[in-house]
């Protein structure tokens, strides 16, 4: 029992990640097998290293679970997303999207446009995946049938998705980041602002240039986008009517309809979309949401990208979480990561410093687990003390906890959310991380900040709620 009780080394706490980042590089870039192998190695390796400290299997299992246990709210969304977007694909809804957007969209415009517009949704719905799987995939098309980059492409529509999701009220993580720090929601969401404004208009010029360089050099002809237009309305009936859905999304979420709740529901608009305006069969479109939509307008590019979604289609995905989140529970429960973040907040000296130690730490949860709920929880728990010796308010540690978790861990390969907009988007993490101008622009302005001491609320400017 005084063996277990005691920490873990850091040089033994270290294993696990070095374990899972280094086999997950190889196999990421190299093998191209994705992160399910190495994630269940760095658990072993975890699980291992717990022994030799003391821990039992059945208290180590236990992490496992309630590190699963707290993701399950993500993987039933994900599950009714797959179905979102085979309804939404049978009923035209998508295909309404791309056909008014090569209409009305400025191709010089459109790379900022798109961060944009996700940006817009994501706000209204409180949501990224459902921005990137809905409005954001309609974009993308559009964009390709543009003549525009894939992976620029992406990189402007996750920007924009996560910049709406830090910043909405609707959002699970900016209310996590507000619960684990103990700070008014609605006074870290400003505080937020301060940062994801100057981030997204950084992202926003630099996706202009991007955009511009590319309209100029790689503009798809008019005959190609012809093309694309004309194969979508000979393959569906295109209204603008069927926009009513997506609008609907976003009243849902300005009157605070459950999340769950509500996804069910738009799905289920989609359904009958599918059935009374594109006249579909009702056993297609319950075939349609379980297995996905397969499009058939003649386009092959078009065609490849419109066919995807259905309940079945993210089961890689919920695998992938369900490791993730696996592996953060067990490293928690053995204490590597106490450990670890020990070890670093040593070497704070300034707010600048704790600032910078924060980030780091975020980003290293971020690559080690790829889970954002950890890389959110855990350094916002370990340095809530650090800023109160430093007379720092908490909604500065909520923000960049947020800031990190949440966002920048769209830089990490084989994260949650990487791998989704992998999925939903088809272009590979590796590809389009580059590109995500909003994640890079967030952690320089954080700790920007931190050195400078811009915006860094003092205690005697509490924001901590009082009822705390």
């Amino acid at each position: 029992m005084e063996k277990a009780r005691k920490p873990i080394p850091i040089y033994q706490a270290v294993i696990p990640f070095l374990a899972v980042i280094i086999l997950g590089l190889l196999s990421v870039l190299k093998w191209k097998i994705g992160m399910n192998i190495p994630i269940i190695f760095g658990i072993l390796v975890a699980a291992i290293i717990g022994l030799i400290n003391g821990k039992k299997w059945n208290e180590m299992q236990k992490g496992l679970v309630d590190g699963v246990s707290r993701a399950l709210p993500a993987l039933f969304i994900m599950i009714i997303i797959g179905a979102i977007m085979g309804s939404w694909l049978q009923g035209g809804i998508i295909s309404t999207l791309i056909y008014y957007g090569l209409k009305i969209i400025s191709p010089e415009f459109f790379i900022p446009a798109a961060c944009l517009v996700t940006a817009i949704v994501a706000v209204s719905t409180g949501t990224s995946f459902t921005s990137i799987a809905t409005v954001g995939l309609a974009l993308m098309v559009t964009g390709l049938g543009m003549g525009f980059s894939a992976p620029v492409l992406a990189g402007a529509i996750i920007s924009g998705a996560y910049f709406g999701d830090c910043l909405s009220p609707l959002s699970d993580t900016p209310n996590l980041a507000s619960a684990v720090t103990g700070t008014n929601l609605f006074d870290l969401i400003r505080h937020l602002a301060k940062t994801q404004i100057p981030a997204l208009l950084i992202s926003l010029i630099v996706f202009f240039f991007l955009g511009r360089n590319e309209a100029v050099n790689n503009m798809a002809d008019l005959e190609t986008i012809k093309g694309i237009t004309n194969g979508l309305k000979d393959s569906f009936v295109i209204s603008p009517f069927l926009l009513i859905v997506p609008m609907l999304t976003i009243v849902f979420s300005i009157k605070k309809v459950p999340a769950i709740p509500s996804l069910v529901f738009i799905a289920i608009l989609g359904a009958l979309c599918a059935l009374f305006v594109q006249k579909a069969e009702i056993g297609s479109v319950l075939g349609t949401m379980t297995s996905g939509f397969v499009s058939e307008t003649g386009n092959e590019m078009v065609d490849n990208l419109l066919t995807r979604g259905g309940i079945n289609s993210m089961g890689g995905t919920i695998i992938l979480l369900t490791s993730a989140v696996g592996l953060g529970g067990i490293l928690e429960e053995i204490g590597a990561l106490d450990a670890i973040l020990n070890v670093i907040l040593k070497g704070v000296k300034s707010d600048g410093s704790l600032v910078l130690v924060t980030v780091f730490s975020g980003l290293f949860v971020a690559f080690a687990t790829g889970a954002q709920l950890l890389a959110i929880v855990i350094p916002a728990r370990m340095y809530q003390s650090a800023f109160k010796e430093r007379n720092l308010s908490n909604v500065n540690l909520g923000r960049i906890s947020q800031s990190i978790g949440a966002i920048a861990i769209n830089i990490v390969p084989w994260s949650v959310p990487a791998l989704f907009a992998e999925k939903i988007l088809g272009v590979p993490a590796i590809e389009f991380i580059p590109y995500v101008i909003f994640a890079f622009a967030t952690i320089v302005v954080n700790i920007v900040y931190g050195y400078t001491g811009f915006t860094m609320e003092k205690k005697n400017k509490e924001y901590i709620n009082e009822r705390n």
